[in-house]
């Protein structure tokens, strides 16, 4: 294991020059692999960094206003449809989410945990907060909703995870602290921790899969009926 880390690093800080030039059209940056900064043969770093952050090399996360109608308009038709036997369904799957979630870690403690429990915490978070199931439905529901009405949309499915958990990872929150300090003239200080946690990397894989383990039979299902309400907004 020693020797295939080594192996590994060496390569990374080697430039390969087979590997010269980003893939994208009209970068002209070269890949991680032909400088010394990874290994990556296609990408440069910028568009790596962007990948990890995005869930797409080029397209951007959407914003809030665009996904906040098919989030308003997906939440009120899961809150008329919570007999439907498929978000019941949907609203389970989160629910076992929550409970196997473990306990809640702290955002500034999550430095050095594997991207799986890093996942685990953002739902615990959730569940401390008292979040209600349906909210991270209707979040994979608007992306879905704002990738169908995208006139240029990435439609891979890495993307649509990454956007969805994205969403999750904000509605989860950090972790805030605040204490009294008395300095010895008697004065009291105030201070306060605030701690978001990284919205990058793998922890968004993970909880974008799960999300859509849980919420991807509800759009399958009813996406069109959400649509139709949305349009007739």
């Amino acid at each position: 294991m020693r020797h295939r880390k080594l192996d590994v690093i060496q390569r990374a800080q080697t430039p390969d020059p087979m590997y010269s030039q980003c893939r994208i059209v009209g970068c002209s940056r070269p890949t991680t692999a032909g400088t010394r900064s990874g290994l990556n043969r296609l990408y440069c770093r910028r568009h790596e960094d962007h990948f990890e952050r995005h869930g797409s090399h080029t397209k951007a996360s959407y914003r809030a206003e665009v996904l906040t109608p098919y989030r308003k308009t997906a939440q009120a038709w899961l809150e008329m449809n919570t007999d439907n036997p498929v978000v019941q369904h949907a609203s389970a799957s989160i629910e076992a989410l929550y409970r196997n979630a473990g306990p809640r870690v702290e955002a500034f403690r999550l430095a050095g945990l594997a991207p799986e429990q890093k996942a685990c915490a953002a739902w615990a978070r959730l569940r401390e907060s008292r979040v209600s199931p349906l909210k991270p439905i209707a979040a994979w529901l608007a992306v879905e909703l704002a990738i169908k009405a995208d006139t240029q949309p990435d439609t891979k499915s890495e993307f649509k995870l990454v956007q969805a958990a994205k969403l999750v990872h904000r509605m989860s929150s950090g972790s805030h602290k605040r204490w009294e300090r008395v300095r010895p003239s008697g004065q009291v200080l105030v201070e306060e921790l605030h701690k978001y946690p990284h919205s990058r990397g793998q922890v968004l894989r993970h909880v974008g899969k799960q999300l859509g383990d849980a919420a991807d039979m509800v759009s399958a299902y009813h996406l069109a009926e959400i649509l139709d309400t949305l349009t007739a907004a």
